[in-house]
């Protein structure tokens, strides 16, 4: 039998006992957690013992929302627009050269982490960075992408495919040709075809792998195993083969938009579910799109956007009853359906399916998942704990941007703006809240970060050279709060609360250990706190060198 006796301050998110000060792990499971005397009396002899002294021991956090393959892809991959520090084209310009000179023997080039701004640039910027070979820009957020002119022949973009898909999501100049920018369904066409192998596969999972470990994560939901590549699934199972995975990854499965049968699209997940998932990688569910986003103009808005009256956003999966469909298969394989939603109208539809769904099913515990919710109606808000859906909210992108919030209220006014991302209001309606970064659609999936704007609505100084403000501090929450949303809630999110989220016997010994006591220290130390060591079934897998 593996032993190991666990020393620190033990916060476990247990409501029957939430401190200790030990834990005793048998072969990867809780055993004991309670005294240090009482633990140490317990112990064999040889057993491992790690003493984290006065640092304080949280279960292992858990990510609800992020992208695996996208965020390795991004770390080894590709070029990083994001070290240009905002919108600035002459230093995207320079970063991308340098990473062409250091890979002269790629197929194609594709740079990620553009932010865009009220310049319009073209296919004609990146043909003057790279002419002979396909270049893609891509958006930070993902939906959306510039290409030169090699990209748009490589991909098809012509002026019949504009005109065919629409010029909102392509965009073309005076003489009906494609002007390099798309966004929506044709980035998400684009991004699977990208020549990738199955070891580039492996590899940026792993690099995600170690990233996310390195941040105290044990368990991350992978909302659209395959919607940047296909090879994902496969590569996930391989790596779990070969003993390689350590981070638990709960995967949805991308349904594009309005598929024709839901039901064969989700008896293909239960195939895939039965054939691939482990202990390590396990499919749960379907991933689908309701909209777009915001600031790209592509969110599903319950209103016209003002700039453009008529125009309330991209519906993208938007038949009501292939919806209602498609959740009611998925309950039948005990699977559930995760959508993207951001918009106020996407949520107000995901919600009404869910509704008639439940009707059929009377399953009032599927526990969909609505993730992102930029705005919500207070009505929707007490629908999404009436049906037992799960909001994935997004602490990290609640303060006010310079630029992005004005930007923002051009679209849809200040006072919608002002009331975006809920938190607080889910809570107290009785809903299951689940915290996500949408890495590395976001540039941090961070703890510390998460507690402190969950509380604060802004981030600290430091941060973004401290040029954010608070935004809605009527939806601030508690440290306890914030804490259950990174831990036991995302674990029910996945089924899993039975085996992990709270630091209880007989669940899977996960654990992340930081310098910082996150519910009573002063909230600039948490944003100072420091990762010392990540356990998983109770081994160290990352220690810090501080």
């Amino acid at each position: 039998m593996k032993q190991t006796l666990i020393l620190g301050n033990i916060i476990t998110m247990d409501e029957k006992r939430p401190f200790a000060k030990a834990a005793l792990v048998n072969n990867g499971v809780f055993a004991y957690i309670g005294s240090a005397e009482e633990a140490k009396r317990l112990t064999s002899r040889g057993a491992q013992v790690l003493d984290y002294g006065d640092n304080y021991i949280y279960p292992g956090f858990m990510e609800s929302h992020s992208h695996g393959h996208l965020a390795g892809d991004r770390m080894i991959g590709q070029a990083h627009l994001m070290d240009a520090g905002g919108t600035d084209y002459a230093k995207y310009r320079e970063i991308i050269k340098d990473f062409i000179a250091k890979n002269p023997d790629r197929q194609f080039y594709l740079a990620s982490g553009w932010i865009e701004n009220e310049e319009h640039v073209t296919k004609a910027y990146l043909d003057d960075i790279c002419s002979d070979k396909p270049l893609f820009m891509h958006t930070g957020g993902g939906h959306s992408m510039l290409l030169n002119t090699k990209a748009l022949e490589w991909a098809g973009i012509d002026a019949e495919y504009a005109k065919r898909t629409g010029y909102d999501l392509v965009h073309v100049d005076e003489n009906g040709e494609p002007d390099g920018y798309v966004c929506e369904a044709p980035v998400f066409e684009i991004v699977p075809k990208l020549p990738v192998t199955l070891d580039d596969a492996k590899n940026f999972l792993l690099a995600w792998q170690d990233y996310a470990l390195q941040n105290g994560y044990t368990a991350v939901g992978d909302a659209g195993a395959e919607v940047v590549c296909p090879l994902s699934p496969q590569a996930y199972y391989e790596l779990e083969q070969e003993g390689k995975l350590k981070l638990r990854t709960y995967a949805y499965m991308y349904v594009t938009d309005n598929i024709e049968s839901p039901k064969a699209e989700i008896a293909r997940i239960a195939a895939q579910r039965a054939q691939m998932s482990g202990e390590y990688f396990h499919i749960i569910g379907a991933k689908a799109y309701l909209d777009g986003v915001t600031e790209a103009h592509t969110g599903w808005q319950n209103q016209d956007y003002l700039d453009e009256p008529g125009y309330h956003g991209a519906e993208r999966f938007n038949d009501h009853d292939k919806m209602v469909e498609m959740i009611v298969e998925a309950d039948k394989e005990g699977m559930s359906v995760h959508t993207h939603s951001e918009g106020g109208g996407a949520t107000h539809f995901m919600l009404g399916c869910i509704e008639d769904a439940e009707k059929i099913t009377g399953n009032m515990d599927q526990r969909n998942v609505l993730a992102h919710l930029h705005f919500v109606t207070d009505e929707d808000i007490r629908r999404m704990a009436a049906t037992g859906s799960v909001p994935a909210v997004a602490p990290l992108w609640t303060p006010a941007y310079p630029g992005m919030y004005e930007q923002e209220i051009s679209y849809v006014g200040k006072e919608l703006s002002d009331q975006s991302y809920p938190i607080k209001s889910f809570y107290d309606a009785g809903a299951c809240v689940v915290f996500h970064s949408d890495y590395p659609v976001s540039p941090l999936m961070n703890v510390k970060y998460s507690i402190y704007t969950a509380e604060k609505r802004d981030y600290p100084k430091e941060a973004f050279g401290g040029v954010t403000s608070p935004r809605n501090m009527k939806e601030a929450i508690t440290r306890e709060q914030s804490l259950r949303a990174m831990t036991i809630n995302v674990a029910r999110q996945f089924h899993q609360e039975h085996r992990m989220g709270s630091i209880e016997f007989g669940k899977i010994a996960n654990m992340a250990v930081f310098d910082c006591d996150f519910l009573h220290d002063d909230i600039e130390k948490v944003a100072q706190a420091n990762i010392v060591a990540t356990i998983v079934d109770g081994e160290e897998v990352y220690k810090s060198e501080k």
